[in-house]
Order: structure tokens, then C-alpha cells, then sequence
């Protein structure tokens, strides 16, 4: 936000500009957006001063998620001034946020007073899940694996082996857009951004994916239009998805209706900072599913985040999020299965309420530009059997690690077992899964 603020020179001309300014600086939204929309007022529409009260309106609105004045302010703006750097991106997710509002509220008004399933008794639906996936960029070149149909050879029967299989998307599937999150003065490894080809589309297909992830910090790597591309081509394979505000994935297992929407610590997804509009959101999706199922990217990165924190996660000055609050409002507001993925290492997981949170898969299938060294080339399976009401019935973690680049394989060390069982024990003594020697799961 205070990135994009125009020069401070622009204040001379108005006063309520540097005042607006000043306030934003401390993220006092509500004072920030009177002053530019007193400066609004006094300047002649389409003029310097003017457009960039405007800009900075919007911006003030978005730290208060009034998302109705967000887009207000950056419509008219974009009439006078369409080109303005950021404008069609930010804009779209606001209009996304906004669209989001109002289907919260005909959900809430369309819904009705209970909801029960019909399927048969003893139905069950067992799923299967992985972390983080991107099996290769062009984006630097040198990246791209020498067969990238050969990615999960190793794992194939795992990951077909269930009713549902799902994964995290860590990146774009595009061929075109282009990126601003690397610098063309940025030294070589200090700018991550990932573009993996369309033609990879039917690779996670092929290998058994049902529903993916797409909320993450690179799924806007290469701008909105890599983002709908890989919208479309994962609709083109029949694969589910959920990232971008509004966007559910929604199917049919076993006679029973699923949704599945995932989240990020970006306002660019559906936001895990925001316990409010989650809960309500989840809620909301009770009223048509018979499981929901909660995906999340968030928590810090690295080799020392192996462990869950009671309370906000910070990592480069961002909030990644308060998970364990997070993961147990949603539960409370009805999601049946939480799986967690960001933190690039596995993390503990835990039964609450019957249901099972897994608070990171790690890494599965990272190739070229992640670091799989040591626990972070540790990944696994989830394998989890849920009854029609949602309650963890039975589970597995089958356990994976990559070699070489990042190709994922079946690990006969078994170590994410180890490394899950030690974690839960530590992190939730009362509430933590209990993993047996073969990797099998059972609550506590």
C-alpha cells in the first residue's frame, strides 16, 4: 500500500493529501479515506492531485475490506486514467472481494434452516492430499525438468488410490503474461516467480488430481491473466480449483455433495486473516455441501517452522497468519478436513472437534527453484476416510521425499512419519494425532 503512494510532493498542493498520507502510514484506514475524499472534493476530476487522492482512497477502503468504496473510487479513477500501474490488478480483486460480499449474503438468504444429508448410512469419502507442486518454470530459464511426464511415475498408485486427491498449486499454468515481482537489477536467487507451460495442465490429470489449490503468494506471479489461464485449463482437465476470492470448488463423491475453498494471507485470495468473513464463509458453504473441506497456505517459511506457534506467524515483516485460531473457527463454523501447506516442511497435525487439521504437507513436488535439502525435501501423503458427517474415521501418512531437482518418490525410510508423530506429540499433546510405525493415524 504505502509502496504505491505517489511522491510526497503532490502534498504541497493539497493538504488533505499529506494528512491522508500520514494516516495510511499508521493504517488508519478510516481517517486516511475522509482526508483523500476531502482532497476529492476540492480538486478538479481527471487532475494529477486528484487521481492520486483518488488511488489512495481505494487503498484506505482496502485496509478497512470496504470493498464497495474500493471499487467506487478505482472505477471512476480508471475512466480518467486506465493505464495507472496496478490498476487492472487491484481493481479486479477488489471487484472479486466485493462479489464475494454478495454472495455471502444470497447464500445467507437463499439457505435453508438445517441441512441433512440423504446418502446411505455408513458412506464414507477418503481422500488423499499433498502440499506443495510445481514441477517446473521457464521463468528463469534452465528450469524445466527433461520429462516432465515422468513426475509422478514413482507415486502414481498412491495418489489415484482414493476417492479425491488433492494438491496445492504453487504457481501459474500459462505460456504467456509476463511478471513485476522480479526487478531486472535483481541478483540471481533473490527473486522467486513461477510460470510452468499450459502443456503441463494434463500431468496432474494424468496423475489423479481431482481438486487443487491455486491460493498461494505465486498464483499471481505472471498477472491476472496467467491467473485465468490456469483457471481454464485446469477446467479444461476437470479439475477443481478454489483461490480467487469467489471461486469454490464444488463436486459429487460417493452420493455426497463436496466444497472445498481454500485460502491465503493475501486480500488477492479468500483471506486467512479475516476469521470473520472465513467463518461466515464456511458456514455458508454447510448449507449446500455434506463436507467441507478448508485448504490454507500460511504460517513462516523454512527449516525453522517445523513447529506450530500459539498466535501470529510473522516471516519477511508479513502476517502469515494465527493458524491454530484459524483452523479451529473454521472447524467451529463447519469445515470437516483443514489441510495446511506454506511453510515448505512438514508440520504437526491434529484432531479437534472429530475432525482432522493437518497444519503443513511440506513440499512434494518442487522442482529446480525450491530448496529440498534436509526436512525440506521431506514430503507426504495424506490419506484421511471421513464419514458422511465428516468425522476423521481412519488415516495414513504415506511418506515421500524428492531426489534430485525435485522429482517426487515413495521414501522407504519413512521419515515424514517420524517427523509427523514427533511433531504432534510436541505441538498438541492433548489434541495431536497418534501415528503408528507403519504411518497409520488415530485420535488420541
Amino acid at each position: 500500500m504505502l509502496g504505491l503512494l505517489t511522491t510526497l510532493g503532490l502534498a504541497l498542493a493539497n493538504p488533505a493529501y499529506e494528512e491522508g498520507v500520514a494516516h495510511l502510514q499508521t493504517k488508519d484506514g478510516p481517517s486516511a479515506l475522509a482526508a483523500f475524499e476531502r482532497c476529492i472534493s476540492s480538486e478538479e476530476p481527471g487532475t494529477e492531485i486528484w487521481s492520486n487522492c483518488q488511488w489512495e482512497a481505494g487503498w484506505a477502503a482496502w485496509l478497512g475490506g470496504d470493498w464497495a468504496r474500493v471499487v467506487s473510487h478505482w472505477e471512476l479513477l480508471s475512466k480518467h486514467e486506465p493505464g495507472r500501474e496496478g490498476m487492472s490488478k487491484y481493481l479486479s480483486q477488489a471487484r472479486d472481494n466485493l462479489g464475494l460480499e454478495a454472495l455471502l449474503v444470497k447464500g445467507r438468504a437463499s439457505a435453508v434452516a438445517t441441512f441433512k444429508s440423504e446418502v446411505p448410512a455408513g458412506t464414507t469419502v477418503r481422500l488423499r492430499a499433498v502440499g506443495d507442486m510445481m514441477i517446473g518454470t521457464d521463468f528463469p530459464a534452465g528450469y524445466l525438468p527433461p520429462s516432465p511426464t515422468q513426475t509422478f511415475d514413482d507415486l502414481d498408485e498412491w495418489l489415484q488410490d482414493a476417492d479425491v486427491t488433492f494438491g496445492n498449486l504453487e504457481g501459474p499454468l500459462c505460456d504467456v503474461g509476463k511478471t513485476t515481482k522480479c526487478k531486472p537489477d535483481a541478483p540471481a536467487g533473490s527473486c522467486y516467480a513461477f510460470r510452468s507451460p499450459a502443456s503441463y495442465a494434463p500431468i496432474f490429470k494424468a496423475a489423479g488430481f481431482d481438486v487443487v489449490s491455486t491460493a498461494n503468494n505465486h498464483a499471481g506471479d505472471f498477472g491476472e491473466v496467467c491467473r485465468s489461464e490456469t483457471e481454464r485449463l485446469l477446467d479444461e482437465q476437470g479439475i477443481h480449483h478454489s483461490g480467487r476470492v469467489g471461486d469454490i470448488a464444488r463436486w459429487e463423491t460417493n452420493g455426497l455433495k463436496l466444497a472445498m475453498v481454500a485460502f491465503h494471507t493475501s486480500r488477492s485470495c479468500h483471506y486467512i486473516n479475516d476469521h470473520e468473513t472465513a467463518v461466515e464463509l464456511v458456514r455458508a458453504l454447510t448449507t449446500e455441501a455434506d463436507l467441507v473441506v478448508v485448504s490454507f497456505h500460511g504460517g513462516a517459511e523454512g527449516g525453522k517452522a517445523l513447529h506450530v506457534p500459539h498466535g501470529r506467524e510473522t516471516f519477511y515483516g508479513e502476517n502469515r497468519g494465527d493458524l491454530r485460531t484459524f483452523t479451529h473457527a473454521v472447524v467451529d463454523a463447519g469445515a470437516d478436513l483443514v489441510i495446511g501447506h506454506g511453510p515448505h516442511v512438514l508440520r504437526a497435525a491434529e484432531i479437534y472437534n472429530d475432525r482432522l487439521i493437518a497444519y503443513s504437507l511440506g513440499n512434494f513436488a518442487t522442482y529446480g527453484r525450491f530448496n529440498v535439502r534436509g526436512n525440506g525435501g521431506v514430503g507426504a501423503i495424506l490419506d484421511v476416510t471421513m464419514d458422511a458427517e465428516g468425522r476423521f474415521v481412519a488415516g495414513k501418512i504415506l511418506a515421500t521425499k524428492q531426489v534430485g531437482q525435485g522429482t517426487p518418490m515413495k521414501d522407504p525410510d519413512g521419515k515424514a512419519i517420524d517427523l509427523i508423530r514427533l511433531l504432534s506429540d510436541e505441538d498438541f499433546p492433548e489434541t495431536g494425532v497418534r501415528v503408528a510405525q507403519d504411518g497409520s493415524l488415530a485420535a488420541r
